[in-house]
């Protein structure tokens, strides 16, 4: 069996009788507590049912009833589906995806929410431009109160098919799950999110989508990302895992990158989640969270030894007290030490 298709589900066409423009499927997991707003956004710019599709996908909640949530919101308009037992995130996702009939699907976070618009303004750049295989908009980053934080990058001063995104996308990820749609199609050919990521699963599918297909960008902010203070990425960031999952995405599309620049972009990628892990670490340092500095510090250096990122690890040494360095300095510097002593025995 080819080892892609081992770990990414496979998305079967469906009939095309009857079948919806919309496919909007929601996962869920122990957030019952938001869903309210997000079927709430949904349904307030939601057509007809034989247009759009509406489903909640639970991934086996313990904590809350997100059935009891769409039977309250939803009055008969949203469905409902509850996994046997728990599978985890990204096999929900699968479901999500293998459940969806309409020609576009969103796939919005049980947390997150979208504005009005979203669907009449990215439905026009799809019924406009046949040749994209997906559209994303700009997003809103808001805390667990539903207060905006920030805005993501603006891509483009207008919207529009987005020139080099695949250079773009392939070194760092630029935008939330919640703000992009995706033709089914393009998951019928290319296969579900790659099992073998825990962190960084949908970054590697917009890489895996912009190198076959071209991407619109809408510059309108019309979806809103929820950022928690205890989740499973603050989990991974204090082992180093999110790092670690980085390098795993790296290397698993990097081969389907073209190849004058696949290098080039892997190599460029490396080093930015590099300096962002040093970054972290010395924000993390400042609170005395020594664990978590060293494990994002190994992290970076075991991710790229670029002179970029040697110099930055270098200033975070420079930065700490002698108190500090007396402390941490040795495990801080015990990759760099193995990284010298590889490096001068070839010579």
């Amino acid at each position: 069996m080819d080892e892609p298709i081992q770990f990414r589900a496979t998305i079967a066409p469906v009939p095309d009788d009857h079948r919806p423009l919309w496919s909007v499927m929601i996962p869920t997991y122990n957030c019952a507590t938001y869903l309210r707003e997000t079927l709430a956004s949904v349904l307030a710019q939601a057509p007809e049912p034989d247009v759009m599709q509406i489903e909640v996908v639970d991934d086996h909640s313990t904590q809350d009833d997100p059935e009891a949530v769409v039977a309250e919101v939803g009055q008969g308009r949203v469905a409902f589906y509850r996994q046997p037992e728990n599978l985890g995130h990204v096999r929900n996702f699968e479901t999500c995806l293998q459940r969806s009939r309409g020609h576009l699907i969103h796939l919005l976070h049980g947390d997150d929410c979208v504005r009005s618009g979203f669907y009449d303004k990215l439905q026009s750049a799809f019924a406009t431009h046949p040749e994209i295989g997906a559209a994303f908009c700009r997003h809103i980053l808001m805390d667990e109160r539903g207060h905006w934080q920030d805005f993501s990058r603006l891509e483009q001063s207008k919207s529009g098919i987005l020139d080099q995104w695949l250079d773009r996308i392939a070194i760092t990820q630029r935008l939330q799950t919640p703000s992009m749609v995706v033709r089914r199609e393009v998951y019928e050919r290319l296969g579900g999110f790659d099992r073998r990521l825990t962190w960084t699963e949908d970054w590697e599918m917009w890489v895996r989508i912009a190198a076959q297909y071209p991407v619109w960008f809408e510059v309108e902010p019309l979806a809103a990302y929820r950022m928690h203070s205890a989740s499973n990425t603050g989990n991974a960031v204090r082992t180093g895992e999110n790092i670690r999952d980085v390098c795993r995405a790296i290397d698993l599309f990097q081969p389907y990158l073209p190849e004058p620049q696949a290098n080039r972009l892997a190599n460029q990628a490396r080093e930015h989640w590099a300096l962002y892990a040093l970054t972290v670490a010395r924000q993390m340092l400042t609170t005395h969270d020594v664990d978590g500095a060293i494990a994002q510090t190994r992290a970076a250096l075991n991710c790229s030894r670029s002179p970029a990122v040697v110099r930055a690890f270098l200033r975070l040494l420079a930065k700490l007290s002698r108190q500090s360095l007396q402390m941490v300095g040795g495990e801080l510097l015990l990759p760099l030490n193995q990284f010298i002593r590889k490096r001068f025995s070839r010579l």
